[in-house]
């Protein structure tokens, strides 16, 4: 399909209040919604409120490196869903792994018990021995933040083990697990490469939204 054929297609200001409006719903950007909808009149969606502020705590566990909190509120709100989701499972229980091993060597022995307990199991599963090498390497520095893993103790990987906690837990409810901006600029990828091949490079550099952004 050649993406040219939508270029007269005029956006209304609705349209683009919408597609932000769940956006910041999806992540549970409530306060920011409810202002979305009084300074525009945009019309909010039919949300479980009491579902995004749990979603919204779960979160905030994750970022604040609390996570056995965040699956023992998930495993409240989303019963079954980290039974079904082992690769999440994972990954949280690798991040209060991470925690105590950040916290220094009164937490080590605690750390080794942890892994004993929860994450060895993994490790008879062939796709998970590679990071489970890795989380348990950390073990060795003295600094993880400053080890050959140190993307594993990042505030961008926790926000990326928290984004795809909030995804799996929407879908779990039968919701969309996508945002229509997100589905947008996936579309805006895919457009701007099928032009940069037909028309070379230098007519249709690659989409940055980072750039876009900067207008």
């Amino acid at each position: 399909m050649d993406p040219r054929q939508f270029q007269h297609i005029v956006v209304r200001d609705n349209d683009i209040h919408s597609i932000v409006m769940s956006y910041l719903l999806h992540n549970c950007f409530n306060e920011t919604a409810d202002s979305l909808a009084s300074t525009t009149g945009t019309k909010q969606p039919q949300v479980d409120r009491d579902n995004m502020e749990t979603r919204k705590q779960i979160i905030r566990f994750i970022l604040e490196k609390k996570a056995l909190k965040a699956i023992e509120l998930t495993e409240q709100l989303a019963q079954g869903l980290l039974e079904e989701n082992k690769d999440l499972h994972f990954d949280l229980l690798c991040l209060h792994f991470v925690e105590l091993v950040s916290a220094g060597k009164k937490c080590c022995k605690e750390a080794l018990e942890f892994a004993q307990t929860k994450l060895a199991p993994f490790g008879n599963v062939q796709k998970y021995v590679e990071k489970l090498q890795d989380v348990m390497a950390l073990l060795a520095y003295e600094d993880p933040e400053k080890s050959p893993m140190f993307h594993l103790v990042s505030s961008e990987y926790r926000q990326q083990v928290a984004d795809n906690l909030n995804r799996a837990i929407l879908e779990h409810a039968n919701h969309p697990s996508v945002t229509p901006m997100e589905r947008l600029l996936q579309q805006v990828t895919v457009a701007r490469q099928y032009l940069s091949e037909e028309n070379g490079k230098d007519a249709f550099p690659p989409f940055s939204l980072k750039d876009s952004l900067k207008g």
